[in-house]
């Protein structure tokens, strides 16, 4: 009997072929296109108005023209306006809500976890602060109509992995290419703190801690790296740019914010007092032991971005309802927070998150932690994150609460004014297989 052997590229060539038919004919699903500009001015009325900064207006009017919301009030207070001139959407009983805000993800940079070829977070190598994930995003993607039928709306989309990853950049979910996607470009850059305690095990069988002995050196490592970037950046003539400290340069002039992620308490104070040696102030992602050094966060003014309440505890010691507690312990001591949920297609269950938040908050703040909190962090509170007069109409009508998951329905969005199409690839497979076996 003949044993034929085939080289490895070959065998991994047919796998990935394999797995390109299997999916194409999802990949193949229509897209929704993008939406043209706002053309009439458009008025809702009668919802339940929910401002994004812990505020509300029952039986609410909210006027907007030209992408921008021009008027926001009670309905009882609103009798000046030409009702002519509007398209008006009769909205008793339902809600309006700001454009939900996902910070921290990968949205459009992955498509499918199982296929290499659309995974484009990462580069090359641990220092690349002036990689730009703005470039790689892809406006295509099928994942992002689905989280838009959640009220996901804007997104700060993030570089993977690496000490230093590369630029972040805010888009917004409604745009032909990233150019048209791009709402405010490479506004942070990204520093992956190392953790000075390694970790065996879960929570249900723990293993064993142990402390990190490079991490002073990994420590030491990261300040080499900004000391040098600190002096180019206070060099006024350039025989050649260093590309990776022009990545860093707008961070030590307060035009860029300066983004580490850090877990345990240690790495938190440590992050934040060498970042303060630059005079740099930084924002903590992830920050799951934030909740035991609230006064040092607030001695530093520090924001947080909190990842993944949906979690088991991380230490067996810890009180089973400590990732959900979270939130309500910062708020209580006054820390300035917003929630976040890591990857991309999890993004859909961000208002969820919040919703369970609320539990220990009010439903008021929970919200805020995914509208006004994060434009604060990424410095668009001007623009998006509440509904107020002179913003953008980014927002959206939904049919119940959209923190709670079994009444939680949008039933009409709107980016900049600008009415978008809900429809997605898992509505269009679910009324494909409805249709097919209700036949």
């Amino acid at each position: 009997m003949n044993h034929r052997t085939y080289p490895m590229h070959r065998i991994m060539t047919f796998r990935y072929l394999s797995l390109a038919v299997i999916f194409l004919p999802l990949v193949l699903a229509a897209q929704p296109a993008p939406a043209p500009p706002q053309s009439e001015p458009i008025a809702i009325i009668g919802a339940t108005i929910h401002l994004g900064n812990g505020q509300e207006i029952a039986n609410g009017v909210i006027l907007f023209e030209g992408g921008k919301i021009t008027l926001v009030d009670s309905k009882n207070r609103t009798t000046e306006w030409q009702k002519d001139r509007y398209r008006q959407i009769m909205a008793e009983g339902q809600h309006v809500y700001p454009g939900l805000i996902a910070l921290n993800t990968t949205l459009g940079l992955n498509e499918i976890e199982a296929v290499p070829a659309t995974r484009d977070a990462n580069e090359v190598g641990p220092d690349n602060s002036n990689a730009r994930t703005i470039i790689a995003y892809d406006a295509d993607s099928q994942v992002i109509p689905t989280v838009r039928t959640n009220g996901v709306l804007m997104a700060q989309i993030v570089p993977g992995s690496g000490r230093w990853p590369g630029l972040s950049s805010v888009v917004q979910l409604d745009a032909w290419n990233w150019e048209d996607a791009a709402y405010a470009t490479d506004e942070g850059v990204f520093l992956r703190w190392p953790g000075p305690y390694a970790r065996s095990g879960w929570w249900a069988e723990p293993g064993t801690t142990t402390r990190n002995k490079e991490y002073q050196d990994q420590i030491d490592e990261i300040d080499v790296f900004v000391r040098e970037a600190a002096a180019y950046a206070r060099m006024t003539t350039l025989k050649e740019k260093n590309l990776r400290f022009e990545g860093l340069k707008p961070v030590f002039s307060g035009q860029r914010n300066l983004y580490i992620a850090a877990q345990d308490a240690q790495a938190i104070q440590d992050a934040v007092l060498w970042a303060e040696s630059y005079g740099i102030k930084p924002v903590i992602v992830g920050a799951r032991d934030s909740w035991m050094i609230t006064d040092f966060l607030n001695d530093h003014r520090v924001s947080v971005v909190l990842m993944e309440t949906h979690r088991l505890p991380s230490n067996p010691e810890e009180d089973i309802l400590l990732p959900f507690k979270t939130p309500s312990l910062l708020a209580a001591a006054g820390v300035h927070f917003a929630l976040a949920v890591d990857g991309f297609w999890q993004q859909r269950n961000l208002a969820y998150q919040a919703g369970q938040a609320a539990g220990w908050l009010t439903k008021g703040e929970a919200l805020k932690a995914i509208t006004l909190s994060p434009a604060q962090i990424l410095g668009l509170d001007d623009r998006i994150g509440s509904l107020e007069k002179g913003k953008d109409a980014t927002l959206f009508i939904c049919k119940g609460d959209v923190l709670d998951m079994r009444s939680s329905e949008v039933e009409q969005a709107f980016i900049q004014g600008r009415e978008i199409n809900l429809d997605n690839k898992q509505k269009q497979l679910y009324r494909m297989y409805r249709d097919k076996y209700a036949r």
